[in-house]
């Protein structure tokens, strides 16, 4: 979320900045010119108001309270407290009306973040390896799998509909060793901290990293008619989301928080099945594993200060690619344009492995510097030094990686010609020793 008064004090500026985007970000800012004229009116009423009762009352003082001047002034100061009531009440009015505005504004793209409107503007950046050189016709993730009986949709879907996938065997094994080689990694090689949050998060805490109200569509609600005895009587019982990214909880991990300049930068890995709706994508990668449902990811989430924000994007990035790196899977770097970026990022770097199957990349990762975007809205901040004003950090997050498209690329990139698949030798160990799949 922006700062309000940033925004107010230089309108203009802001959505020239927010336009990079794209017209219709742009106009996200109507709704807030406007509040802001009526909350500044109103601040300057109930101002009025409260000088006209100070100086009412410093009159009283000195008047004969059974006097008729005290009683007209007696009678003067209820319709200024009636009218300062009313006026409070449309003050918290606007102010909860700004704020859902504001919700809806995404954050500025940075200076340096490459103009465009579309992923064809995105600027590529770099590439590791090569294309494998495979001289038999390649097949898919889909025929591998189900030809080496370690993907089965068709049972998915019995049971939960489309968009699912279950592992089995190899499969099977092969996802959970990823989970922890990726943990393992980072944990160990990159200094990150594991933590094993929730997979059910409150609405606060969506609103916290941006998903809430912009992208609720994309979110499975539990719907709100149960009690786990918490609640007090009358309450409301509380609704509950499935997390469509470890990033959630885990940055929330910090919400209202205080953190000391000491203690900066803190850097967590994560583990969580993510679990998204993919609203709007109707007719998109129905085929396979690419986009579905629910789907296991390794999240990196940094809080930095805000001088080292930038710098830590590319150590984020860096930490992602050496997953793929250590599997020798050939991949490219594209950094993202103003236009095609996520709502709350001001930089992005998207990380996209290259599929046989598809002849196309893919994005594997996406790496992101929110700035203090997703601080503002989840309140964390940190302390510069002792007996300093607190000030917001800086959030960073990208996957480390997506599970499910890093077992795709395994397969179509280390598939042979008898239909087998090679295991990365980096992989052999969390295999139990297993070297091929066939």
């Amino acid at each position: 979320m922006l700062d309000l008064k940033a925004v107010v004090d230089d309108l203009e500026g802001v959505r020239a900045a927010v336009a990079r985007r794209g017209p219709e970000h742009a106009r996200s800012l109507d709704a807030i010119a406007e509040l802001a004229k009526r909350r500044s009116e109103t601040i300057q009423r109930l101002e009025a108001l409260r000088a006209q009762k100070n100086e009412a009352n410093q009159a009283m003082a000195k008047l004969d309270k059974k006097g008729e001047a005290f009683q007209q002034r007696r009678a003067a100061m209820k319709e200024i407290a009636q009218e300062t009531k009313r006026l409070e009440a449309v003050s918290r009015e606007v102010e909860a009306e700004l704020g859902e505005a504001l919700m809806g504004v995404p954050n500025p793209p940075a200076d340096n973040a490459p103009d465009g409107h579309s992923e064809a503007d995105n600027r590529y950046v770099r590439e590791h390896g090569e294309k494998p050189v495979q001289d038999f016709e390649v097949k898919d993730h889909v025929d591998l799998g189900t030809g080496l009986g370690i993907l089965d949709f068709e049972r998915a879907a019995k049971i939960s509909g489309a968009r699912f996938n279950v592992l089995k065997g190899a499969g099977a094994r092969m996802e959970r060793a990823l989970m922890s080689f990726m943990l393992d990694l980072h944990a160990d090689t990159h200094g990150y901290t594991e933590v094993w949050p929730p997979a059910l998060v409150l609405d606060k805490a969506l609103r916290g990293t941006s998903q809430l109200p912009k992208f609720g569509a994309d979110l499975f609600r539990l719907a709100g008619d149960w009690d786990d005895g918490s609640a007090k009587e009358g309450a409301p019982r509380r609704d509950l989301y499935l997390a469509p990214t470890a990033e959630v909880p885990v940055t929330n991990l910090h919400q209202n928080e205080i953190l000391e300049a000491e203690q900066l930068p803190v850097r967590y890995c994560a583990y969580t099945a993510c679990f998204r709706s993919e609203a709007g994508s109707y007719g998109k990668d129905t085929r396979g594993m690419i986009r579905q449902h629910q789907f296991d990811k390794v999240e990196l989430v940094h809080f930095e200060r805000p001088e080292q924000g930038e710098a830590a994007l590319e150590k984020l990035t860096a930490a992602a690619e050496a997953v793929l790196q250590k599997l020798g899977l050939h991949y490219r770097v594209m950094e993202l344009c103003a236009g095609d970026m996520g709502f709350a990022a001001r930089r992005c770097y998207d990380i996209e492995v290259w599929l046989p199957g598809q002849q196309a990349y893919r994005e594997i990762s996406s790496c992101s510097w929110f700035g203090d975007f997703q601080a503002r809205r989840a309140k964390i901040r940190y302390r510069p030094a002792k007996g300093d004003k607190p000030k917001l950090l800086h959030t960073l997050n990208g996957s480390g990686l997506a599970i499910g498209r890093t077992l795709v690329a395994i397969l179509e990139q280390n598939q042979q010609a008898d239909g087998s698949v090679k295991v990365p030798e980096a992989l052999v160990p969390y295999m139990g020793g297993l070297e091929v799949i066939s």
